[in-house]
C-alpha cells in the first residue's frame, strides 16, 4: 500500500495559475487532454509540458530586469544605413486553443523554452525589419510613437501563426553612436532655427499688417476730418455770404425807401430847417469871398 501510495504521488503532476499542460506519451503520441491549472494524475509514461496562457513580461534589455538577468540589448538597423542599440519589452502568451499546435510545432519543447529559444531571437530579427524602414532621424523625432506602434503590429502579425498572442511590445530605450547623436543634434537646432524665424517671419509680417491697417485707419480718419472741417467752412462761408446778402439787401431797401421818400417839398422844407437865417457876407476888397454862417 506505501509503494501505491508513493507511485501515485510520483504520477500527480500540478499547473501553475495561468498555465495549461500538453500530455503526451514517451513514444510521442499527443493526448486530446489538456490540463487546466491544479493538481492531475498522469500515467508514468506520460509526461506533462506547460505553457502559459495568462499574460507574461518578457524583456531584451541592457539592465538586469526580469528576465533579461545579463545584457540582451541589440544592435539594429536604420533605413539610412545608420545603427541602433534598443532594449525591447513585450508580453506575449500562447494561444490555449492552438496549444497542441503549438506543442507539435516546437517538438515537445516547453513554454518557457519556446520563449527562450524563440520568440527572443524572433523578436531581435522582427524588430531589425521594422527599424529599416525608418531613417534615423526620424527614430528620433517625431515619428517615434509610430515606430513604437509599427512594432506592435508588425510582432502581433508574425507570431499569430505559431499560435503565440503578443500582447504588447515596444522601445523602452533607443541610443545610437555619438558621431550620429551629435548629427541629430545639429539638424534638430537647425530646424528649431529655422523655425524660430519662420515664428518670427510671421510675427513681423503680422505686425506690419497690423501698423499698415493702423496707419490706413489714420489716414482714413484724417481724411474724414477734413472733409468735415471743409464742410463745416463751406457752410460757414455760405452762412455768413447769406448773411452779407441779407444785409445788403435790407440797407439797398432802406435806401430806397429813403430816397422815395425825399421829395422836392420835403428837401426845400429841410434847407429852410437847416438855414440860420443869416445872409451871406462878402469879404476882401477885389475877389468877393462870400462866407456863409453856420
Amino acid at each position: 500500500m506505501a509503494a501505491g501510495l508513493i507511485v501515485g504521488i510520483k504520477c500527480m503532476e500540478r499547473v501553475p495559475a495561468g498555465y495549461v499542460g500538453v500530455v503526451y506519451n514517451f513514444s510521442g503520441g499527443i493526448s486530446d487532454q489538456v490540463l487546466t491549472q491544479g493538481w492531475h494524475f498522469v500515467s508514468p509514461t506520460k509526461k506533462v509540458t506547460t505553457y502559459s496562457v495568462g499574460i507574461e513580461q518578457s524583456y531584451l534589455t541592457s539592465e538586469d530586469k526580469g528576465d533579461s538577468p545579463k545584457d540582451e540589448s541589440f544592435s539594429t538597423p536604420t533605413s539610412d544605413g545608420k545603427s541602433l542599440t534598443v532594449d525591447l519589452e513585450f508580453s506575449y502568451k500562447f494561444d490555449p486553443d492552438r496549444i497542441t499546435k503549438t506543442f507539435t510545432m516546437f517538438k515537445v519543447q516547453s513554454g518557457e523554452t519556446v520563449k527562450n529559444t524563440f520568440i527572443k531571437p524572433k523578436m531581435r530579427a522582427w524588430t531589425q525589419e521594422v527599424t529599416a524602414k525608418f531613417p534615423v532621424t526620424d527614430v528620433f523625432g517625431d515619428k517615434r510613437q509610430e515606430l513604437n506602434e509599427a512594432l506592435d503590429v508588425y510582432m502581433k502579425q508574425k507570431f499569430e501563426p505559431y499560435g503565440i498572442i503578443i500582447d504588447t511590445a515596444n522601445f523602452t530605450n533607443i541610443v545610437t553612436d555619438s558621431e550620429t547623436s551629435a548629427a541629430i543634434q545639429r539638424k534638430v537646432t537647425a530646424q528649431q532655427e529655422l523655425e524660430l524665424a519662420n515664428i518670427e517671419a510671421k510675427t513681423a509680417k503680422v505686425q506690419a499688417d497690423k501698423d499698415k491697417e493702423v496707419a490706413l485707419i489714420a489716414a482714413e480718419q484724417e481724411k474724414e476730418k477734413a472733409t468735415i472741417e471743409a464742410e463745416q467752412k463751406k457752410i460757414q462761408a455760405e452762412g455768413e455770404a447769406e448773411a452779407t446778402r441779407i444785409k445788403a439787401e435790407a440797407e439797398a431797401e432802406a435806401n430806397k425807401k429813403i430816397a422815395e421818400s425825399l421829395t422836392p417839398e420835403l428837401i426845400e422844407k429841410q434847407k429852410i430847417e437847416k438855414w440860420s437865417g443869416e445872409v451871406p457876407q462878402v469879404q476882401g476888397s477885389n475877389t468877393p469871398i462870400v462866407s456863409i454862417g453856420e
